[in-house]
């Protein structure tokens, strides 16, 4: 996790310099197909030529900081319909809502949950998958994504 957040720290000033709301990065390293992936967002919305001034600032600071030692493919994206959750913040916001959530650890052995956030703060979130509540260490997290109701 210190990579993603070195590299957050570092990419971050860029985006909210261009005028975007920086939501988080995911890092899937797969030797010389890994792959950084910005998440930006703006009240009017994002487009590809938003996706693009970011980008090009975002690889000047990755050319000059040199952060990741092997190969990669640098994208910059909006948060999409199933967008993905980074902070305290963003589970706030959608508390009532369906989430899909990975932990590292997880509860009972039981790692995947989709499901109703019905709360959250630093510590723990609560989320109801099949009419059952499951609780979870915020710190435990991995990955989240809202579920969007179709």
């Amino acid at each position: 996790m210190a990579k993603i957040d070195q590299l957050a720290e570092i990419l971050k000033p860029a985006a909210e310099a261009l005028g975007f709301e920086f939501l988080g990065i995911e890092y899937v390293n797969q030797g010389t197909h890994s792959v950084l992936r910005l998440y930006i967002d703006h009240e009017n919305g994002i487009n590809v030529d938003d996706c693009a001034k970011v980008s090009h600032q975002a690889s000047g600071i990755l050319e000059v900081e040199d952060p990741i030692a092997n190969q990669f493919t640098l994208e910059v994206s909006s948060p999409g319909i199933d967008r993905p959750l980074f902070t305290l913040e963003h589970y706030k916001k959608v508390v009532g809502q369906t989430i899909s959530l990975r932990c590292h650890m997880g509860v009972n052995g039981r790692r995947k949950f989709k499901g109703k956030l019905l709360e959250v703060d630093e510590i723990k979130l609560i989320i109801e998958v099949d009419n059952q509540e499951f609780e979870v260490d915020f710190q435990d997290r991995d990955k989240a994504n809202l579920v969007a109701d179709m």
